[in-house]
């Protein structure tokens, strides 16, 4: 528990239906008594028991009315914080939010600093540091499966997995710490069975980082260029994929002109689609610098669907643009497949372009598109689909953690039977307290500080 009170308007600014203002402290349900008036005389907050809910006024100083509220009351330790928590349900709007929260900081409450209330949800032991970690990564989630695992670790899954190598190695310790304690009792530890545990730690640990790395791509997202000479069908294929009108489709050459861009998901990947101008040399100034900002686009980007018009067959145009780009994760798709003639043959697509994927599609008829959506998700995550059924997000820190624990499991490997046991316990350790920090058992000050800074005020 903490000895001061804080509070700060919870919900996001603007205009809603309802706004929250959020206090957090031992005295907080005693001080909003002194501005709360309830509808019904006879309730006193003071009594009220725990998650309950109370109609009534925010008034000021002169018992002026200044909002119409729902007052929530949650008692330690059942809250978010494990301290007694009030919730002011305002009137949504910048206003009545502000004038709540001005009245409870009259009372001696201070304003929250940024994640102070899910920090103290940490500091007092409701939350792990991975747990805290995981609120913020559930509030920037851009996708249904990035929720997913991030609602994954805010329930304890890393937790349980991290605890899981913990309890091994502090068996190993134990082993080791009875050798040493009683060497004639105990004698030397079994050194087969004492290196297969190890080796199964370390497979574990991988095992994690990979996944890590797997969710990192649900987290993060990627970004897709769509390319290809003038009215093959970029800004067609980007509305398809986005559902929605978003470039002009035209039969004029050279419409786009600029980068237009969305977000769309794609089998649970957030994805930064780029609709790009049409490459080819123009005199037209700014189309011209439509085409140089395309390449730019091109060259950044982490996937490129390379776009050409079965009907027009292949160009010299378009053999420059695949030249620029073949180096790159590449997509060749084939527009307009639903016309009967087509002017480019199987044997110079086996030519051109037997080391890339390729896709027969019809933006207009909504064919090869499906495809187009799964052969996105196999390159994205190298084919690699998950088998084992572990998803968990491992964020940087929690990374190099888990890195620090991997390189100590490695090194006692390398030493053992040449090292004496008390020299294999420091690495066995070295590794227990790496893994210690991802829970946050083994934090330091300006650590904790690093995992909060990030969160919003209200948080």
């Amino acid at each position: 528990m903490f000895g001061d009170d804080i509070a700060a308007i919870a919900t996001a600014p603007g205009e809603g239906g309802i706004a929250i203002i959020r206090l957090s402290g031992n005295e907080v349900i005693n001080k909003i008594s002194r501005v709360f008036q309830p509808h019904l005389a006879d309730v006193n907050i003071k009594e009220r028991k725990t998650h309950t809910l109370t109609l009534g006024w925010i008034v000021d100083r002169n018992g002026e009315k200044i909002d119409e509220v729902l007052l929530g009351i949650m008692r330690a330790p059942a809250s978010y914080t494990s301290e007694d928590v009030v919730e002011i349900n305002c009137h949504g709007g910048t206003l009545p939010a502000r004038k709540c929260l001005e009245r409870v900081l009259e009372l001696g409450v201070r304003l929250a600093e940024p994640g102070e209330f899910t920090r103290r949800a940490f500091l007092n032991g409701r939350l792990d540091a991975s747990q805290a970690e995981a609120v913020i990564e559930v509030i920037r989630a851009k996708t249904e499966k990035g929720l997913k695992l991030a609602m994954s670790q805010l329930t304890g899954k890393n937790r349980q997995l991290i605890d899981s190598l913990e309890e091994r190695l502090l068996a190993l310790n134990a082993m080791l710490e009875a050798s040493l304690d009683f060497p004639d009792d105990v004698g030397e530890p079994d050194y087969d069975e004492f290196e297969q545990s190890l080796k199964e730690i370390l497979l574990n640990i991988d095992k994690l980082l990979e996944a890590g790395q797997r969710a990192d791509i649900y987290r993060e997202g990627i970004s897709i260029a769509i390319c290809g000479k003038p009215n093959v069908g970029k800004s067609s294929l980007l509305n398809a994929l986005l559902r929605k009108e978003k470039a002009i489709v035209s039969s004029i050459p050279g419409t786009t002109r600029d980068i237009i861009e969305d977000y769309v998901n794609v089998k649970g990947i957030p994805v930064r689609l780029m609709d790009t101008a049409g490459i080819r040399l123009t005199e037209d100034l700014v189309e011209r610098i439509g085409v140089e900002r395309a390449q730019e686009v091109i060259d950044n980007a982490d996937l490129v669907i390379f776009l050409l018009d079965l009907g027009a067959g292949i160009s010299d145009e378009d053999i420059e643009i695949f030249k620029k780009i073949e180096k790159k994760n590449i997509i060749v798709l084939l527009n307009k497949e639903d016309l009967e003639e087509k002017r480019l043959s199987e044997e110079d697509l086996n030519k051109l372009f037997s080391r890339v994927k390729t896709i027969r599609a019809s933006i207009k008829e909504d064919i090869g598109l499906a495809e187009l959506e799964e052969s996105i998700e196999n390159i994205v995550l190298s084919g690699k689909l998950r088998t084992d059924g572990l998803e968990i997000i491992i964020n940087l820190r929690q990374k190099n953690a888990l890195m620090r624990a991997k390189k100590h499991v490695e090194d006692t490997l390398a030493l053992l039977g040449e090292m004496p046991l008390d020299c294999l316990d420091v690495d066995i350790w070295g590794a227990v307290e790496a893994l210690g920090e991802i829970s946050g058992k083994n934090l330091k000050e300006e650590v904790i500080d690093r995992i909060f800074q990030d969160f919003c005020i209200g948080k």
